[in-house]
């Protein structure tokens, strides 16, 4: 549905930020017009604040925060563990949401060297990062013998549709899903960012104890070079995106032994780097 509809109605605040928005829209098909109920996902400025000092406002789905403030300081190398993250407050202000982290004193005095209160657009992946130092960090190699059939991955291709509950309202948001060979796609996290949502999986991950060899992570976007970089970053082998990548993501990709896979819908895919994880009836498509 289009987004230029009326002002959609505002949740009562003390009931937190919703997660999207119901407003009366005018459709139009042809010549055919009506007018119905639409429902618009909601984009709200998240303030990430870490003891006590501002450093990045976000802008993002208001779920599953707490995962995200995880993901996000795991990935950006902010901290370098979940143990760092000595605890997490949400707050619900008037226009937005500010998330109050503590971490180590050691781990704060390096936020020194980035830039502070800068706004981290939707699609915003190197938020923070004022240098070409901190934009282009290099993951460790990743190691594991993950082995996922064809037949695995299209399986989880096939039902992630069905995971994406806010997607199937609004259509307006990206999703990153953990699926496990023999058990398929295990949980799945949404945004209006995709490097949020895969900032929220990560969080969930790591907060739950997942086994990261176990599985592979699928993303409804393409795959950048910063999506490379946080998936690499924990040590996940495999990534499948559903559009292309970029040269730099495949690059990244190649030099930490990643496998990355683009172009992955039901019926397709294309493997851009480390093929052996993936495994095909065909044996002509068997690497050695």
């Amino acid at each position: 549905m289009a987004n230029d509809a009326a002002e959609a109605v505002s949740l009562p605040l003390d009931l937190g930020w919703p997660s999207y928005q119901q407003t009366t829209v005018d459709r139009w098909r042809g010549d055919v017009y009506d007018q119905r109920e639409d429902y618009i996902a909601e984009e709200v400025p998240i303030s990430l604040i870490y003891n006590g000092v501002p450093h990045v406002v976000m802008l993002a789905t208001p779920t599953n925060l707490e995962e995200f403030a995880l993901g996000f300081s795991i990935t950006e190398g902010i901290i370098k563990n979940p143990q760092e993250l000595f605890s997490v407050r949400v707050y619900n202000r008037s226009n937005g949401i500010e998330v109050q982290l503590k971490i180590p004193e050691q781990r704060f005095q390096c936020l020194s060297d980035k830039a502070r209160n800068l706004t981290g657009r939707t699609g915003c992946g190197l938020c923070g990062a004022s240098t070409l130092k901190q934009a282009i960090r290099q993951p460790n190699e990743v190691k594991g013998g993950l082995s996922v059939s064809a037949a695995e991955l299209q399986s989880a291709l096939s039902d992630i549709k069905q995971h994406q509950k806010l997607n199937q309202l609004t259509g307006a948001v990206h999703a990153a899903a953990w699926a496990v060979p023999g058990l398929g796609i295990v949980d799945i996290r949404e945004d209006v960012g995709r490097h949020n949502a895969l900032d929220k999986l990560i969080g969930f991950l790591l907060r739950t104890g997942k086994d990261l060899s176990a599985g592979f992570v699928i993303v409804t976007s393409r795959a950048s070079y910063e999506m490379v970089q946080k998936t690499a970053w924990i040590g996940i082998t495999l990534l499948a995106a559903i559009s292309a990548p970029t040269g730099l993501a495949i690059r990244l990709a190649n030099e930490t032994g990643l496998t990355l896979i683009g172009f992955a819908r039901e019926d397709q895919h294309v493997i851009y780097t480390h093929p052996h994880r993936l495994t095909h009836n065909n044996p002509l498509c068997e690497y050695q």
